[in-house]
C-alpha cells in the first residue's frame, strides 16, 4: 500500500515541516561539519607546503607523488584558478590534471619525460600568480615563520572549503540521515550488517540492514548490467525467504531548484531495478529538505513512494 504517494492533500504540510526540519539542521549543525572540514584541510594544506617548501621550490616529482595537492595549489594563486582554466593557461593535457584531481595519480601511459614537461608547465602558472599577500615570503624569498604559515594555510583551507561547501553539507547530511534511520532500527532490534563483509543485497537476513550497497541491474534492451549504489538496505523482520529487502535512497536538498533538476536520477533507478527484480522490489526515498509539489508529482507518477524525516516513524508503514 503506499504510504505518501497517493496523498497529496498532505504534500503542502509536509514540504514546509520538510524544509523547517533541513533549516534548523543547517543553522546549527552546518558551520560545525564546515569548520571540521577546514580545520582538516589546514592541516592538509600545512603539509603540502612542507612538501613543496613552502612554494618556494615546487618540483615535478613532487607533483609527480603528490599529485592530489594540485587542488590546492590552484587555491594559492591570484585570482584562485579553476581546474579547467589551468588546462588552458598551461596548455596540458586535460586527462592529466583530470586524473591527478580526480584520482590522485598521474596518467600511468604518460611518458615520464612528457609528464614532466607538463608538470613543469603547471608549475610555471602557479609560481608566475602565486599569491604574495598570502604568501609573504615569496617577494622577499625569505623564510617563513610558524605563524606565517598557519595564516597562509588556513586562507588557502577557507578556499578550498568554499569551493566545495555543498559537498561538504551534504556529505554531512547525508552520514545524519543514515544515522536517524540506523538509530529507529536498533530500537526496533535490527542488527546492522557492517559494508565491506562480503553479503550481497538479497541475501541478508531478515531483521538485518546495511548501508551504501551495491546492486545489480540490467539496462533495459541490452546485455549489459550496471551496478546501482543504494544507501540502505533494510530486511523485513517478517520477510520469507523469496523476499527482496526494501531499497532507500536518502536524498536531501537545501534548495527546490537542484531537485528539480536531478528528479529523473530516481526514476532510471527504479525502472532498471524493476525491469530486472520485478514489481516486488521497493524503492523508496527518505527525505529531507527543499522537495516541492513538482518533485513530489514527478516521482509519485513514476510509482517511487517516500518517507519524510520528519515523520520517520512512518517506516513502519513499510512493514518494517
Amino acid at each position: 500500500m503506499p504510504v505518501n504517494l497517493d496523498k497529496p492533500q498532505k504534500w503542502k504540510a509536509d514540504i514546509t515541516r520538510s524544509v523547517d526540519f533541513y533549516n534548523n539542521w543547517f543553522m546549527n549543525f552546518a558551520p560545525q561539519a564546515f569548520r571540521e572540514t577546514r580545520i582538516k584541510t589546514t592541516k592538509q594544506v600545512e603539509e603540502a607546503l612542507k612538501w613543496t617548501n613552502n612554494l618556494i621550490n615546487i618540483k615535478p616529482e613532487v607533483l609527480e607523488k603528490y599529485p592530489n595537492i594540485l587542488p590546492m595549489l590552484r587555491m594559492t594563486t591570484c585570482p584562485p584558478i579553476a581546474r579547467d582554466r589551468l588546462i588552458g593557461l598551461a596548455r596540458v593535457s586535460n586527462n592529466l590534471v583530470k586524473v591527478m584531481e580526480l584520482k590522485g595519480k598521474t596518467p600511468p601511459k604518460m611518458k615520464k619525460d612528457e609528464l614532466y614537461q607538463d608538470l613543469k608547465k603547471i608549475i610555471n602558472i602557479i609560481r608566475k600568480m602565486a599569491d604574495v599577500d598570502i604568501f609573504t615570503w615569496l617577494a622577499n624569498q625569505h623564510h617563513p615563520h610558524e605563524v606565517e604559515i598557519y595564516r597562509a594555510s588556513t586562507i588557502v583551507a577557507d578556499r578550498l572549503c568554499g569551493a566545495v561547501a555543498d559537498p561538504i553539507i551534504r556529505n554531512a547530511q547525508e552520514q545524519r540521515q543514515l544515522a536517524s534511520i540506523a538509530e529507529w532500527l536498533k530500537k526496533r532490534g535490527y542488527e546492522q550488517i557492517m559494508s565491506g563483509e562480503g553479503i550481497s543485497f538479497d541475501s541478508i537476513k531478515p531483521g538485518t540492514f546495511s548501508f551504501r550497497m551495491i546492486v545489480p541491474a540490467n539496462l533495459k534492451g541490452k546485455d549489459k548490467q550496471v551496478n546501482i549504489p543504494i544507501d540502505a538496505v533494510i530486511m523485513p523482520k517478517n520477510s520469507v525467504p523469496g523476499d527482496y529487502p526494501i531499497l532507500f535512497e536518502a536524498k536531501s536538498a537545501g534548495d527546490f531548484t537542484n531537485t528539480n533538476k536531478r528528479r529523473k536520477e530516481e526514476a532510471v533507478k527504479m525502472m532498471q531495478l524493476m525491469s530486472t527484480y520485478g514489481k516486488n522490489i521497493k524503492f523508496v526515498l527518505f527525505l529531507c529538505g527543499y522537495f516541492d509539489s513538482g518533485y513530489l508529482g514527478y516521482e509519485a507518477a513514476e510509482g517511487i513512494d517516500w518517507v519524510w524525516e520528519h515523520r520517520i516513524d512512518e517506516l513502519n508503514e513499510f512493514g518494517l
